[in-house]
């Protein structure tokens, strides 16, 4: 029986800012047009964070009864390690993804846009099988595809319509900044894990790449980050403060570039999370001012 730290592990907390990050900036991006809504902002980023605990605890579960995670170097795997029953990181999963149905839920309900339930529903299939069901599209390297789309995109423009009934370009160009790093974070972790991955067969962008592009990679998405939002200082000059986290990622990209791997790598995929969070935090707020 997992112990209640060993859950904590599980859930993979380090992984959350690319849950916040998004909501920071949607709802920047509706005050930017006074339309923010602190109830709505507050239900998006349940959903947001319920979900990213749900992705978390499906990929244990779906790499876990695969073998995947046999030689993981990264945290704790519930599944593989044996710590949890299957069926029990599995229902996790699906708890957490029940928590952030009933909270899309109410916040489709206070903005009147009922047809995002789609939307919603999409996001939940996507989260569980992106490593789940026969043909996981996590495993043919498109794991990138679905994070752009859901935790940049639509968590971005869905945080800013449902507060201010539309969507403005500065908040396009902070959704594909932020989808951007997630693309980022995800792309760190999958050089980690290559050498398991790819005798696993589970050819994640980064195994198709090879690792060296895969490194060059995570440093372009890093930078166009950096660049789609010093953009929105069109706009809102206060979205220049966004530069402010320029230094924190020049030191990622490079620890990167000069071929940090293995357990070197986790300190960088902490600090891809602190980065999105911090470019969330820096945004939003220069938007909003």
């Amino acid at each position: 029986m997992a112990t209640a730290a060993e859950w904590l592990e599980g859930a993979r907390l380090r992984t959350l800012p690319a849950a916040v990050a998004p909501v920071l900036v949607g709802t920047g991006a509706a005050a930017q047009v006074d339309a923010a809504d602190v109830g709505r902002a507050l239900l998006a980023g349940g959903v947001a964070l319920a979900l990213q605990v749900g992705v978390n605890f499906a990929n244990d579960y779906s790499d876990g009864i695969r073998g995947t995670d046999v030689d993981r170097v990264g945290p704790l795997r519930l599944t593989a390690s044996a710590a949890a029953r299957p069926g029990q990181v599995r229902a996790a999963a699906f708890a957490a993804f029940g928590v952030a149905a009933a909270l899309g839920v109410a916040l489709v309900a206070l903005s009147g846009h009922w047809w995002l339930l789609a939307v919603g529903a999409a996001a939940i299939a996507a989260a569980w099988y992106y490593t789940g069901g026969r043909h996981p599209y996590g495993y043919l390297g498109l794991g990138e595809v679905g994070v752009f789309l859901f935790f940049g995109l639509v968590a971005v423009l869905g945080t800013t319509y449902t507060q201010a009934d539309t969507v403005t370009w500065p908040a396009v160009a902070g959704a594909v900044g932020v989808g951007l790093l997630a693309c980022a974070l995800l792309t760190v972790n999958n050089i980690r894990d290559i050498p398991g991955d790819a005798l696993a067969g589970k050819r994640t962008l980064a195994v198709r790449f090879g690792d060296r592009r895969a490194r060059r990679t995570y440093a372009w998405l890093v930078a166009l980050a950096i660049v789609a939002g010093a953009v929105c200082a069109v706009a809102a000059p206060g979205a220049l403060l966004v530069l402010l986290a320029l230094p924190g990622a020049v030191i990622l990209a490079v620890a990167v570039l000069l071929g940090a791997r293995g357990v070197a790598l986790r300190p960088v995929l902490a600090g891809t999370g602190a980065l999105e969070l911090a470019y969330g935090v820096l945004l939003g707020l220069g938007l909003a001012i």
